[in-house]
């Protein structure tokens, strides 16, 4: 490993700290050569599991979203490149490889190997941490295959896309009789519009057009067959294009695809903070609690809260600058994660888990062996102690492109980030205070433009410069 430091970060609890810190360190274990699994830096982030080296495409996208912030220690984009090596002449990516064969998993609930279509939006997300503006020419034309092989495989006469609910990998969530599921197709949306984005990147008009114009079909088609006003939420659709009853996570990928207008959102957000559907204690369960299959001990989909879909949430409330709301169920969710890493209880073991329980601390429980909640499950609970904590929690939002660092305070407290790797600039701003007030302490070896947005009253932006600087809250 390379040895630069990792971005420290500063809270008012040292236990979110002590959580962000231990996910860093962790981190290295899993860093694997595929073929016999010896630790090395050019290695993929794998899992190990039994026999098989399974690579995941869902894990691989949403670890993408934590690994920007290792101050390249470890590279965002190794696992995705390898689905992108393993691109098949039709266009097909796989949703999972056996790395010690690099053959696709493909089995039967879900016999072409379809996974939910993110990638654009991982790249998009590595654009602004890294400005690699050659990357994104480098695999706009992977992802352009990819997205005709869905259009040609699995898009139906009325626009919408079946495939099988396996394909999010809610793999005993209860949507049976689902034909086009209401996740896929959001996921499909919101791949539309950051390729479109990407193709604003490239100045290709063309390109930007063409996938704008496919967002916006999804998200018509999205809004007037899969939302229910009398549920306040959207629904699976069975081959007759009937709405299921069910609520799943599923429902909340249209926030994050933007396609709800301000009153569907309202109703849709509502259900997380109401106890009967998804404001459970633990935010947020995978299953509304009022469907008779929810299960108070998570058991899989049947109700368990898993950090991905978390992340997925909470991004889709930045999106209707819902701000308060997603740094509240961060911070409720990371408390929960501390519990599972230092249960008050003796006799069980702390770790970071792949899913955890609804209504009260602790891991979740699986009725089948098969699909026991991983321990010391990094690759999606980074997601959680990671960028959450510096998205969310501490408010950070970076872009490299636009030279740009903007930092949402809802409360003025001790906390910042220092040492952070912004390609050739290292930064620090820290918030403290001092004799003289509230005060953001700032170190930078070159300019950038910071924006800073205090308790939503105070909104400012300065151009920083390089070297040590200080501004004062008060005087803003």
């Amino acid at each position: 490993m390379n040895k630069r430091d990792f971005p420290k970060i500063h809270f008012y609890d040292q236990d979110f700290v002590d959580i962000y810190d231990k996910t860093w360190a962790w981190l290295q274990e899993f860093w694997l050569d595929p073929k016999n699994l010896e630790q090395t830096a050019d290695g993929l982030f794998l899992y190990p599991q039994n026999d098989a080296q399974i690579l995941d495409q869902f894990e691989s996208i949403f670890s993408s979203f934590f690994l920007v912030y290792s101050n390249r220690n470890y590279p965002a984009n190794q696992n995705l490149d390898y689905f992108y090596a393993r691109q098949e002449p039709n266009g097909a990516i796989h949703w999972r490889y056996d790395t010690k064969t690099d053959k696709p998993v493909l089995t039967d609930d879900n016999p072409d190997g379809v996974g939910l279509p993110l990638f654009a939006w991982a790249e998009f997300n590595l654009f602004h941490k890294s400005a690699n503006k050659r990357r994104v020419k480098e695999v706009m034309p992977v992802l352009q295959k990819y997205m005709t092989w869905l259009d040609e495989n699995f898009k139906q006469e009325n626009g919408l896309y079946s495939v099988p609910v396996t394909a999010s990998t809610m793999y005993n969530a209860p949507r049976e009789g689902t034909f086009y599921p209401v996740d896929f197709n959001s996921a499909l949306a919101i791949n539309a519009l950051y390729m479109s984005a990407l193709g604003d990147i490239l100045n290709d008009k063309d390109l930007s057009f063409q996938y704008k114009r496919m967002y916006f079909s999804l998200k018509t088609r999205i809004n007037s067959r899969m939302w229910n006003a009398d549920t306040g939420f959207y629904h699976d659709l069975d081959k007759n294009e009937e709405q299921l009853p069910q609520k799943t996570a599923a429902g909340f990928w249209p926030l994050m695809a933007e396609i709800p207008n301000e009153d569907k959102a309202d109703a849709l957000v509502s259900h997380l903070s109401n106890p009967e559907t998804f404001g459970t204690d633990h935010p947020f369960p995978t299953l509304s609690a009022d469907d008779p299959h929810f299960d108070p001990t998570g058991n899989g989909f049947c109700g368990s809260v898993y950090p991905a879909f978390n992340f997925m949430i909470i991004k889709g409330l930045e999106k209707y600058q819902r701000y308060d709301m997603a740094r509240e169920c961060a911070i409720r969710h990371l408390y929960y994660l501390l519990d599972g890493m230092f249960p008050g209880d003796s006799k069980q073991k702390g770790d970071l888990w792949e899913c955890y329980q609804p209504t009260k601390e602790g891991k979740s429980v699986s009725k089948d062996e098969a699909h026991e909640p991983r321990s010391h499950y990094v690759h999606t609970a980074g997601l959680s102690t990671i960028a959450l904590m510096l998205e969310n929690v501490i408010g950070l939002s970076i872009s490299l492109p636009r030279k740009t660092v903007d930092w949402i305070i809802p409360n003025l407290e001790v906390m910042g980030i220092e040492n952070l790797s912004l390609k050739r600039n290292m930064i620090t701003i820290l918030s403290n205070k001092s004799i003289r007030g509230w005060e953001i302490q700032m170190e930078s070896e070159k300019l950038y433009y910071f924006t800073i947005n205090i308790l939503g009253q105070k909104k400012k932006t300065l151009p920083i410069p390089s070297g040590k600087c200080s501004m004062l809250i008060d005087k803003l």
